[in-house]
């Protein structure tokens, strides 16, 4: 008996009624519109506000990289500017420190060879100036070693003491 009760229910949900298709289809009908008319457009218009919005993200992500890359090739550039800059500048600095050295050079060789002229006049100088004393000197001592001797007897004797007594005046007004 229960076994042909169950079939009775299943056998009635089978078999289709006109009156019950007509008011589930009519009722389908007023769900869907009032979908329509409450949730639908809602919905819609949320999701074409969130598509436009993922859009206007993506828009600005891509807007934001061509600016990054943009600014990265810029300081790229601006890295190989400096870079050069740094090198020419570096470079001419080693040119005007050899230049410097050089002149440095030039003008303290030359102020050397000036100054052995310089020393090399005044060693001629006092050279010459010595030479004159010790000429005056030597004329001197030799006119007053030939007084001695005229004054004296000519003998080889006296001649000998006249000539050491000459040395030791000599060589007293030397030291």
């Amino acid at each position: 008996m229960l076994t042909s009760g169950v079939i009775l229910l299943a056998g009635s949900l089978l078999s289709p009624e006109p009156g019950l298709i007509f008011w589930t289809a009519v009722t389908f009908v007023i769900v869907l519109l009032i979908l329509k008319k409450v949730a639908w457009g809602p919905i819609l218009t949320a999701l074409e506000e969130r598509e436009k919005g993922i859009q206007s993200s993506i828009d600005r992500a891509y807007h934001a990289k061509d600016e990054a890359e943009a600014a990265l090739r810029k300081n790229s550039e601006l890295l190989a500017k400096a870079d050069a800059e740094s090198d020419k500048i570096i470079r001419e600095g080693k040119d005007f420190a050899d230049k410097l050295r050089t002149d440095i050079t030039e003008k303290a060789q030359a102020e050397a060879q000036k100054m052995i002229s310089m020393a090399k006049d005044e060693i001629e100088q006092e050279k010459r100036r010595a030479l004159n004393e010790l000429r005056t000197e030597v004329a001197d001592l030799a006119v007053k070693g030939a007084e001695k001797i005229i004054r004296g007897s000519l003998d080889a004797d006296l001649q000998k003491k006249i000539v050491d007594s000459m040395i030791q005046d000599f060589s007293t007004k030397r030291n």
